[in-house]
């Protein structure tokens, strides 16, 4: 049954903004929280005006005006069952119609849409995973309560063992300035590493374990995690041995002046079950065909290295920037149609206007493809996410900004306007430039 997704989204989020102001957040940890439960909201509305296009393809961004959406819900549920030992489960509730079934643009505009998003509301299990410390002594530090943490206390100097149903970026590159579409920057080149392919199923977790180190400023964590069954799927392939994404990733904290900053070093390995570009491309010679991955897959590595900084420049201002890099060499298989990728942006609090809650976020991207990536699209191959038919390259490059308006009678509640401005969407300087304007509602308790 098709369920009238205004009024879907109308009803969810009126209910979860009256809870949230009956609410009291607690800002100090308790000793040992024994449990705790989490929620949050976000309805994300945008719209493209025309753009010139010359020629489209079967996976070109419209170049029609166009209207998109995505409502997410989620409930972070914990619980404590001994000292060290956390458990917790994300229901989770979701729909939305992407701008031109989700494809056309390396970096995708909303963060918050799915590869199987819809206007039908779905619910599933976004979470269910285990998280295990060993103290190893040294000064304590207060674990604040908050999503997917339990309040009270632990040892700096860890071991954490975190293992089940999560998502790779849950764990791997995070930014403090740059990782959550909720609440910060809205494009998929913020959320991560845009040449991050990482372990994914369609709705963006996985399964799988990492194990992490903590000592004085430095922090250390590797994982494996599994892949789907094909390329951008939903089904999972559990053969973890045989089909697996690994990363690991070096972290250390520092200072710069009186100002904290973080570095974090990524390497990350995808082996898969996968079509390479040259292949499709060799077939294609040969049948006189258009080059098709989907005819050449194989077991194959896909490898890539990231670097990742943020910093911040007073009590109220920070900035970061991301660089990444993979081979390249294969079909995108979880995440976005990137081989390369820089972006760099920061953001500022409304302390200094006497809104302490609100919040300035501006930010800029390059991405871009290797030279078999391109050769495959200017010959007619379509990616998962692009595909103009033909192709006059260019990197894309994207320019996001937003201002965040605090609601001062709903705590962490906010709605948002953003902007985005992208040349040469899907790599193709024969079309756009594309204006994506954004209007934003979240909220948490």
């Amino acid at each position: 049954m098709v369920i009238n997704h205004y009024f879907v989204t109308l009803g969810l989020i009126c209910t979860t903004l009256l809870a949230s102001a009956s609410v009291q957040a607690q800002d100090a940890a308790p000793e040992s929280e024994p449990w705790n439960a989490k929620f949050q909201a976000t309805y994300l509305w945008q719209k493209h005006p025309g753009f010139s296009a010359p020629y489209s393809g079967p996976n070109s961004l419209s170049s029609s005006p166009e209207k998109s959406y995505s409502f997410t819900s989620t409930a972070f549920l914990g619980a404590r069952l001994a000292r060290d030992t956390e458990v917790y489960f994300n229901p989770e509730a979701v729909q939305g119609v992407p701008f031109s079934g989700l494809t056309g643009l390396g970096g995708l505009t909303n963060s918050e849409l799915q590869k199987t998003g819809g206007p039908n509301l779905k619910f599933y299990r976004a979470r269910l995973f285990v998280r295990q410390t060993w103290g190893l002594g040294g000064e304590r530090e207060a674990a604040l309560p908050e999503p997917n943490q339990l309040g009270g206390s632990r040892d700096k100097n860890r071991v954490v063992l975190t293992a089940g149903n999560l998502a790779v970026s849950d764990l791997f590159d995070a930014n403090a300035y740059a990782h959550d579409g909720r609440t910060q920057l809205m494009n998929w080149s913020f959320l991560t590493h845009g040449a991050y392919d990482f372990a994914a199923d369609a709705r963006g977790y996985s399964w799988g374990a990492a194990l992490e180190y903590f000592g004085g400023d430095w922090a250390i964590r590797a994982g494996r995690f599994v892949q789907p069954k094909e390329p951008n799927g939903l089904a999972l392939d559990l053969a973890i041995g045989r089909h697996f994404g690994d990363q690991l990733e070096l972290e250390k904290s520092y200072q710069l002046g009186a100002q904290a900053g973080k570095a974090r070093l990524l390497l990350f390995r995808n082996h898969v079950y996968t079509g390479g570009f040259s292949d499709a491309l060799a077939q294609a010679a040969v049948t006189g065909g258009v080059p098709d991955t989907a005819l050449v897959r194989r077991v194959r590595s896909k490898t890539g290295v990231g670097l990742n900084l943020e910093q911040a420049l007073g009590a109220d201002v920070g900035a970061f920037a991301r660089f990444a890099r993979s081979n390249g060499q294969t079909e995108v298989y979880a995440f976005a149609e990137i081989d390369r990728s820089l972006s760099v942006g920061g953001t500022l609090q409304g302390n200094g206007w006497g809104r302490p809650d609100d919040a300035v976020g501006v930010a800029c991207a390059q991405n871009g493809l290797s030279a078999s990536h391109q050769a495959f699209l200017a010959a007619g191959g379509i990616g998962f996410f692009v595909g103009d038919g033909r192709l006059n390259y260019r990197a894309e490059k994207i320019v996001e900004g937003y201002y965040s308006l605090g609601l001062p009678l709903l705590r962490r509640s906010a709605v948002s306007l953003g902007l985005q401005y992208i040349r040469n969407p899907g790599y193709n300087a024969d079309r756009g430039p594309v204006k994506v304007v954004s209007a934003r509602l979240h909220t948490e308790f």
